[in-house]
This record gives C-alpha cells, structure tokens and sequence, in this order.
C-alpha cells in the first residue's frame, strides 16, 4: 500500500468515526496529521473533547469499503491533501468560533460525485436556496435569476430539496450551466426519492456533494449542518422565497458568518413565503436584490476588476462591498484593532468580522500582528 494509499484510508475512516463537523479532530490532524489522528482514535489515545464523539464508532472501519462503493459510482473523497480541495472556500471557517457552535468546524474532507473539479466548480459560485413549497412566483423568479447567472458562468449551488432547490438546479442544467448538490446523506443515496433523475443528471454535468460518507442517512441536524456547506462553496447565498422559520434563512445566517454576502429577493408582503426574506432585509442581515446583476455585482467583492491607464481615479475598496467594506473602513488609517473592536466600529457581528478578515487578508487589504489587525497599502 502506497503512503498516499494510507492517508486516503485513514481519512475516510475518520469522516465515517466522526460523521460531520468536529473541530476537536479537525485541530488532533493539523497537529500530529491524518495517520497518528486515525492511530489515537483507533486505540483512544484521545485529548478529552474527542473520548465522547469517537467512542460510538471508533472500532467500525469501513473505509476501504467505502472508498470502493463511491468508486463504483463513479465518485472520490477529496480531502486537504488533493490539489482539488477547496482551500480557498474553507478559509471562513477560521471565523467561526467553534466552542459556541461546534457544528460551525470546517468539513474534514469531502465525498465527491462527478468530473468536475471542485476547485474549478467554485471559481465563480452562487447558491440559491429557499422554500420548498414555493409560489408560481417563486419558482418563476429562481428560474429567471438562475437561468441568467448560469449562462454567464456562475456554478450555482443548491441543496437538491423540493421547491427553490430543485428549481435552481434545473434552470441551471436547462442552459447547459454547472451545478453542485450539497447532501446531507452519503452522495450514493437519491434524497429526495423523487429527484433521483435530477441527481444523475446533476452528477453527469456537474457535482454531488456531501461531507457525510455511504450509507448515512438524511437527519434533520445533517441538514442543517449541510447549509454551512451550502455557503462556504459559494460566493453569496441568494434566497428566494423563505417562511419566518427556513432553512434557507439558517443558510443566509452561515453565509455572514463566513464572510459571504447574504441576499434576498423579495415578494408580496400579502404572502407568508417571503415574510423570511423580508424579515432578513428589514434586520439588516441580508442585502435586498431584484437581478442577477445585482447579485453579481454582490457577489464578486473580493474579485477586483483590471484596471487601465484611463481609470487612475477609481480606488481599490471599489471591489469591496456589504460586510467586507465596512470591516476594512473600521480599520484606522494607522495603527490597529481586534476583532471585538472592529465588531463595535463596523456593526458587523463578531463572527462575521472573524470570517471576513482572513479573505480581506488574502486578497491583500489588511494584514495582522500582536497589535491586531491593519490595512495595507497597496500598489
């Protein structure tokens, strides 16, 4: 067995121990790495944050079991040591604080179904989520908005349910767009039944997408779980149609908190599926749109446009927008500030502010040291 034979083993038992989001394994890898990780859970040589959530299946290993079936369909784990894993997608995750919401970790890897590259998938990446009892308006404005944003080479990424979901992937694959299905089951299984013909095609010409392995079952705390990846994949979270309680709104609330701009399209103020959305924009947690240039124009904040000779004058803080703009204008023009502070002076939540400043810092606005945090300068 080769080494990289080894690794891929010992990451594939580890996501079936653990089965979703466990910051306590996720900081045990980065440590001692994925093999000495599957050692101590295996003989339960274990800090004690991880004893109670491997005791249930650590003596279960079906990893070559599992790597054989998804191969069977056609499918692959990708994990941080592939050139496909989405490094860049994962960096928001450092904002969330994981002590107050443990099902806020990174994914430790990812069960995969299609060709596509995750990495390339994602280059330009929206999700539109929502009800999944829509109104012949909101299936009819999903349609439209998707349909456009597709043509122009946005991957959107949805979660396959009824309504919004399964509206959002169909207008995609209607003008031969890409599109990803993020499950909160193992990527084998047809959730719901009645898509299963959506999810073939889905993974003929696009990607499936779960962090959970073969054979685990949908739950209602997987689903909720699966949002954060919902958003961590995409460059803004749209909602189209959402109920005082939704999903999609839980999706909207992941997509501040890593740093992602949350966008709502509104409806008649008579009908009890937009009271979510309309909500979201009268709170201030998410910006109201009408198009798809408005939800592109949202969406690309940290993609800064080239600039010629004849365009000195525009500034580079042009390419920020929503949370972003306001975390970096709260930095002082010298000297620095931590987060806490910058939540104060900006009005963004802590951990937006937490999820923000990593993707500020890699696009080169801001930098941080033992003071906290400060703009750069630019060239």
């Amino acid at each position: 067995m080769s080494a990289n034979d080894s690794r891929r083993l010992a990451w594939a038992y580890l996501s079936s121990v653990v089965s979703g989001a466990c910051a306590p394994l996720n900081d045990l890898i980065a440590s001692v790495g994925v093999e000495e990780a599957a050692r101590a859970v295996r003989e339960w040589d274990l800090p004690p944050a991880l004893v109670r959530r491997t005791e249930a299946r650590r003596h279960i290993d079906t990893a070559a079991r599992d790597l054989e079936a998804v191969a069977r369909i056609g499918g692959r784990l990708v994990t941080p040591d592939d050139d496909e894993w989405p490094a860049w997608r994962m960096v928001g995750f450092g904002g969330i604080d994981t002590r107050r919401q443990p099902e806020g970790a990174a994914p430790l890897a990812l069960w995969v179904r299609g060709s596509m590259s995750i990495v390339e998938a994602t280059e330009r990446a929206i999700a539109v989520v929502g009800t999944r009892a829509p109104s012949d308006y909101g299936n009819y404005v999903a349609t439209e908005l998707v349909s456009e944003l597709a043509a122009q080479g946005w991957t959107i990424v949805s979660g396959a349910a009824f309504g919004i979901d399964a509206a959002s992937h169909r207008a995609a694959l209607a003008v031969e767009g890409s599109t990803i299905a993020v499950l909160a089951c193992g990527i084998e299984q047809h959730y719901p039944k009645a898509h299963e013909r959506l999810l073939e095609e889905i993974a003929a010409r696009g990607l499936v997408v779960s962090e959970y392995p073969p054979g685990t079952t949908p739950a209602k705390h997987r689903f909720l779980a699966r949002n954060r990846l919902i958003a961590a994949l995409s460059d803004a979270v749209v909602v189209v149609e959402a109920g005082w309680r939704s999903g999609a709104r839980n999706t909207a609330k992941w997509a501040r908190g890593l740093g992602r701009p949350a966008l709502a399209v509104p409806g008649s103020v008579l009908t009890a599926t937009s009271t979510g959305c309309h909500q979201m924009v009268r709170d201030g947690e998410a910006t109201l749109v009408t198009s798809a240039r408005e939800i592109i124009d949202e969406a690309g904040p940290l993609r800064l446009p080239v600039r010629g000779s004849d365009d000195a004058a525009a500034r580079d803080t042009d390419g920020l927008a929503g949370d972003q703009l306001l975390v970096y204008e709260a930095l002082p023009a010298v000297g620095s500030r931590e987060p806490r502070e910058l939540s104060e002076v900006s009005g963004v939540g802590i951990d937006g502010v937490r999820g923000v400043l990593p993707l500020l810092e890699l696009a080169g606005f801001v930098g941080s040291d033992d003071t906290g945090w400060y703009r750069r300068r630019r060239a």
